[in-house]
């Protein structure tokens, strides 16, 4: 048997493909066929014994046609030995595959980086659900437990935790994905978040997103990483010190003038009561209207003298009751809140459709509005800060903002004696502990309380 490499012409020139010749007289075969090696034909042509040919060889062109001329000599040796009856087909199969055996090693390099890019585009990563979470809470696709769409506040809250979260990772240089999730990441984090001088309950707050967020993946079954379970993987919080306003200081800025700050400021403040006086979330109370207000007639019996008997008599009296349902957007809670009289009288102002502003002005107007009514005393506050505890002292009015008008509806009502759970029922709390937080009045207020309820001290 033989198997040879010939040019078709030896008369040719250029560069001209090879043909292979077999020749087997068991198994029978005597095949010529042309073969996709290109070679230059004045090199072929060359005496096979002489120098000029194995310089040739010696070449990356010449040992590479080499090495695969040998190859298919082997291949198709092999085939004859084990009694192959070779076709023209198969062989150019056999060559083909050798011939070209780089190239398709290649493209089945790149198929599968193709398609391992594919499946990685496909796979869930922590960013690509992090944007995905934040669209969804945007547009209402996603729900809370609840089922209700996510507060306009909780949203932001998310949205700016997962921006600190992109900051940190683009000071890192490191782009986190949930296996890469564990203590070290945690310790990383919140030293970063330090770095930049957070408070504690900022830092907090960061790490309560996240781990919201990797736990929804979880449950969604984008991820089985569970480190950031781990009980040392938590959003510290600490009491901060916040302020409430008395009744003296709420009549001070009712009886402000404003009159050289503008029309804002006013709207501001009465915006800022009816939250006092409803002890609700600015979310809640910064969007009231006509539709949320409800009356009834309530009914009850009196005893009173009669002026001509001088006897009792009982008498039916009918009051109507001015009440507001709200439901609060955080929560999803629904409260009802009867209308005090100086809520009343705010509500009335407005036609019982309160104007809106931003909560970014009020929370500017609201101070000045305090400064006008002299609530200018010194309060120590104590803040942690870059991880280190600080005291400072900074007056009144530049502590309040539209949050301290909840904070101050709910302290009020606890030192007027109302049942903490009555409070709940208006505030939406969902256990005393949480309102807990809310009420600040000091040990004074509340011996004052104390004594003015109960004759158990007299």
């Amino acid at each position: 048997m033989s198997t040879t490499f010939t040019l078709l012409k030896k008369e040719a020139k250029g560069i001209v493909p090879l043909y292979i010749r077999i020749q087997s007289s068991n198994p029978k075969v005597n095949i010529r066929v042309k073969t996709n090696l290109l070679v230059p034909a004045e090199k072929w042509l060359l005496d096979r014994n002489g120098v000029a040919f194995a310089n040739f060889l010696k070449t990356d062109e010449g040992s590479k046609l080499n090495k695969k001329i040998i190859k298919i000599q082997d291949a198709i040796n092999y085939k004859l030995e084990s009694g192959v009856e070779l076709s023209i087909d198969q062989v150019k199969e056999i060559c083909d595959n050798i011939i070209y055996a780089e190239e398709r090693a290649e493209e089945a390099r790149l198929a599968e980086e193709a398609r391992l890019a594919a499946e990685r585009a496909r796979k869930m990563t922590l960013s690509k659900y992090i944007k995905l979470f934040i669209e969804q809470i945007e547009n209402g696709d996603r729900q809370t437990e609840k089922g209700t769409n996510y507060a306009k506040s909780t949203v932001r809250s998310i949205k700016q935790a997962m921006t600190q979260w992109a900051q940190f990772q683009e000071a890192t240089g490191r782009t986190y994905d949930f296996d890469d999730i564990d203590m070290q990441c945690y310790y990383d984090y919140t030293a970063y978040l330090k770095g930049k001088n957070y408070a504690i309950n900022s830092v907090g707050k960061c790490i309560k997103e996240l781990k919201g967020i990797l736990a929804a993946a979880e449950s969604e079954g984008h991820h089985t990483n569970s480190k950031y379970k781990d009980k040392k993987f938590k959003g510290t919080r600490v009491e901060v010190d916040s302020v409430f306003l008395t009744k003296e200081e709420l009549t001070a800025m009712m009886n402000a003038d404003l009159s050289d700050l503008g029309p804002g400021y006013e709207i501001a403040r009465d915006i800022f009561m009816v939250g006092v006086w409803t002890a609700q979330r600015v979310s809640d109370y910064n969007n009231i209207s006509k539709k949320d207000i409800n009356t009834y007639t309530r009914k009850y019996i009196v005893e009173e003298e009669d002026p001509n008997t001088k006897e009792k008599i009982e008498k039916v009296v009918r009051e109507e009751v001015t009440y507001i349902n709200i439901r609060q957007q955080k929560t999803g809670t629904k409260v009802a809140i009867p209308c005090s009289t100086e809520l009343k009288m705010i509500l009335e102002k407005y036609d019982y459709q309160m104007p809106h502003l931003e909560d970014q002005v009020i929370n500017r107007y609201i101070k000045e509005v305090a400064k006008k009514a002299g609530i200018c005393q010194l309060v120590e506050i104590e803040t942690t800060k870059g991880g280190t505890p600080a005291k400072t002292r900074i007056e009144k009015h530049q502590l309040i903002h539209t949050h301290t008008a909840r904070r101050t509806g709910a302290t009020l009502m606890y030192l007027s004696g109302m049942d903490v759970y009555d409070i709940m029922k208006i505030t939406g709390h969902s256990s005393p502990a949480m309102l807990k937080k809310y009420i600040k009045a000091d040990q004074l207020q509340v011996v004052e309380k104390i004594m003015s309820k109960y004759n158990y001290f007299n």
